[in-house]
């Protein structure tokens, strides 16, 4: 009997002591970051591959045993492994700019995984932004291989994406997929409309993107991500100059209710230059924005999105040869000026009908207005040397619009559809006028004086119609196939309030332009981590507002077509250690708009220009070890007139003006282990030779640039040092060259930047 009990006790006292190493665990997964809860994130026994996956808070629940090993992981973040014993109640993941299968939205409109895209498409992640510590977005997105943004000083630029550097409407710029500014009034500034102080990430299309977004996504599109409001209440302030007056203040404060459904973020920057490197500017912009998200239940979710703006940038001349060279930076003109004042808001609809149907709506509101005295715009009077004219303008508009864009699964065919709709009116208004301008006795432009001369008057009501849709099918596994058609319709509404013998004097019309854009695509990776894509595209550009109206009878013009081919590749680096990607492709632009001499000495717009653009474009994220990390990225171009003949010259063979074959960045960042949370990069952009004008008659010869970044993160501080052109190096982020002389953009000198930042949460 004594016996049997003991055996019995034993049994009781084992059995106490299995179920002793038993253990659940549970909590919230959230990015590191932004401290949002991270949906999806696969939580994982190693002993087992028993798992879970976060559910739309970001929570999970998973058994395990004391002494287990557990993986977490997520598509764009780099794999943790913890000690189940040593699981806390939050765990925060560090985004990795170098894994390849990173979750992308641009090139559908919809989340998905970058190897089911088949395009060339970059997205710049929250670690590559927060550790950068740019000052202007070009410090950025010049990371992306093949992409030239040039700083033209005051957040101002121009962009250069298989075409050559541009202020020509080839590029769109979004934020969460919205054009900011409505087809027909392009502005080569606009990306100086965004908010850098939220932005969660960037992502980068290269080619055209028509067939999904419509007009002007020709050379590429760049998408800025608003990050949503984070789970836990934060608020981060950074304080930020450099050594030539620049000057800036950031600040975000987010947060959500316990429940986790109502989210707020409210955050923007103030920065201001004074006394700045060149002379004449100054400039000082302020921008606010405000995201409201509201998850009614599982299944429906609100979310509104409201920026403010009010920017003012003195407008200086560009650079003659001779003043460039000898490091004269002073200013031709001291009165000319850029001014903008913007108010835009989204409201957004995100509906779940079940696991495989999902509509999203988005309504709009744009108003913005733009008044310049531009410098470009001063000519001399050669009859008075001591005078000349220039003029004053303004264009504004007003935008009322919306996108809905329903995706449906269909397992059994292992299919996705994508159907949506767009509209946006948008009225618009221009004028100018004339002023007489002051010049001194060194040629300097020192005042004017305003007249009654009115050059231009006149509104435009911009309505803009599109229709598209996008399978996807995945008829064998690793294969996806993307097809995609767009079509647009056009209406310029316009009225001239002044008569025909005007500057602009083209009288009282409508206009209509139509446009179809298709798309096909494929990928297919093999279970080495080797891919491959192909495609085929179309984008198109109606005509602008300006070349129809300002200071010309209205000629008779159709949308200019840009056909594109492509085809790409992407190797993922055995464990973990990074990936390599290639692209080659060549479009054809056709029926592009060329001011042609008429018989009768004026000239006129017309569709009659031909371009070819050709190139290769390369990208290496390596990682040998965990505390280093080198990004090589890089393309050579050529992009030539096929057919260009202006009536004056036949530009037929040349190679266009600012078009470097050559351009590269390589970054490689250091984070030592036995000091955590300091970090150090050297960054090195290239930009080769390239001609200054169409005919080809003279060469600027590029530049190459050095630029080193250290940081370091202390629980909730930040501070960093950013030494930009180390080496001092004179150079112009672009230079044209005309029949009046030459014109350099005079890029910064050797710069340093120092900031402090402090970001305090809930879970710090």
């Amino acid at each position: 009997m004594k016996t049997q009990f003991l055996g019995a006790l034993l049994l009781i006292l084992s059995i106490t002591s299995l179920h002793a190493q038993n253990l659940v665990i549970k909590g919230l997964v959230q990015d590191d970051l932004s401290k949002d809860p991270l949906i999806g994130a696969v939580v994982v026994n190693q002993k087992n591959n028993n798992y879970t996956v976060t559910d739309a808070k970001g929570n999970y629940t998973l058994e395990v045993d004391y002494e287990d090993i557990i993986l977490i992981k997520m598509l764009g973040y780099t794999t943790l492994s913890i000690k189940a014993k040593e699981v806390g109640e939050t765990i925060s993941m560090q985004q990795d700019d170098y894994v390849l299968n990173q979750v992308i939205v641009s090139a559908s409109r919809d989340a998905q995984k970058r190897e089911e895209a088949p395009m060339a498409i970059t997205s710049i992640g929250a670690t590559m932004l927060e550790e950068s510590k740019v000052q202007s977005l070009e410090q950025v997105i010049n990371k992306v291989a093949g992409v030239v943004m040039a700083d033209l000083g005051s957040e101002q630029h121009m962009m250069a994406i298989r075409q050559p550097m541009s202020t020509k409407s080839l590029f769109l710029y979004m934020e969460d997929g919205l054009p900011i500014r409505p087809t027909g009034i392009f502005n080569h500034n606009a990306l100086n409309e965004m908010n850098m102080a939220v932005a969660q990430n960037i992502e980068v299309i290269r080619g055209p993107a028509s067939a999904l977004y419509g007009s002007e996504a020709i050379g590429g599109a760049i998408n800025i991500i608003t990050k949503t409001p984070s789970l836990v209440p934060t608020a981060k302030v950074q304080l930020r100059g450099d050594s030539y007056g620049y000057q800036r203040i950031d600040a975000v404060v987010e947060g959500s209710t316990n429940d986790g459904k109502l989210g707020v973020s409210v955050g923007g920057y103030s920065a201001k230059r004074e006394n700045g490197y060149l002379d004449h500017s100054d400039f000082d912009k302020t921008i606010l924005s405000a995201v409201l998200q509201y998850q009614v239940n599982e299944s429906l979710k609100l979310t509104s999105n409201t920026t403010y703006m009010k920017y003012y940038s003195d407008m200086g001349s560009s650079l003659d040869s001779t003043s460039f060279y000898d490091r004269d930076f002073t200013s031709l003109h001291n009165f000319t000026k850029r001014e903008i004042e913007l108010w835009r808001s989204t409201f957004t609809v995100d509906k779940v009908w079940s696991e495989n149907s999902k509509t999203v709506a988005k309504a709009f509101f744009r108003t913005n207005t733009l008044g310049q005295i531009p410098s470009y715009r001063i000519k001399n009077d050669w009859g008075n040397p001591a005078v000349a004219k220039g003029e004053v303008n303004e264009s504004s508009f007003q935008s009322y619009g919306g996108v809905i864009q329903h995706n449906q699964k269909i397992p059994s065919l292992k299919t996705t559809i994508r159907i949506g709709a767009s509209i946006d009116y948008s009225p618009t208004a221009f004028w100018a006028n004339y002023i007489d301008v002051d010049r001194d006795e060194t040629g300097r432009y020192v005042g004017y004086t305003e007249t009654d001369s009115v050059l231009s008057d006149y509104q435009t009501n911009l309505l803009n119609t599109g229709l598209y849709a996008q399978v996807e099918v995945n008829p064998v596994d690793r294969l996806f196939i993307t097809a995609g058609v767009r079509s647009d319709h056009f209406k310029y509404d316009y009225k001239n309030n002044l008569d025909e013998n005007a500057f602009s004097g083209a009288p009282n019309s409508i206009n209509y332009f139509n446009a179809v854009t298709p798309r096909i695509g494929a990928t297919y990776t093999l279970l080495n981590g080797l891919g491959f894509y192909a495609n085929y595209s179309v984008g198109f550009m109606p005509p602008q507002v300006s070349e129809l109206y300002r200071g010309v009878k209205v000629p008779t013009l159709e949308p200019s077509y840009y056909n594109n081919a492509e085809v790409g590749s992407w190797y993922e680096l055995p464990k973990g250690l990074g990936y390599l990607e290639l692209a080659y492709y060549n479009m054809n632009g056709e029926n592009e708009i060329v001011s042609v001499l008429q018989d009768d000495g004026s000239y006129e717009n017309e569709n009659a220009g031909s371009t070819n653009h050709e190139g290769v474009e390369a990208a290496l994220h390596f990682k040998p070890i965990a505390q280093l990390f080198l990004r090589v990225g890089g393309s050579y171009a050529e992009h030539t007139f096929e057919q260009f003949d202006t009536g004056t010259e036949d530009l037929s063979g040349n190679t266009m003006a600012n078009a470097p074959n050559w351009v590269a960045n390589m970054e490689l960042t250091y984070k030592p282990k036995f000091l955590k949370g300091f970090r150090a990069a050297l960054e090195f952009q290239k930009v080769s030779e390239y001609y200054m004008d169409n005919q080809n008659t003279k060469k600027y010869e590029g530049y190459h640039l050095f630029n080193l970044r250290f940081g370091y993160q202390f629980k909730g501080f930040d501070t960093w040092v950013n030494i930009m052109n180390v080496t001092d190096e004179l150079y112009a982020t672009r230079v044209s060259k005309s029949a009046w002389g030459e014109n350099y953009n005079l890029g910064a000198p050797r710069t340093f930047q120092i900031g402090i930042g402090y970001t305090i949460s809930k879970n710090k």
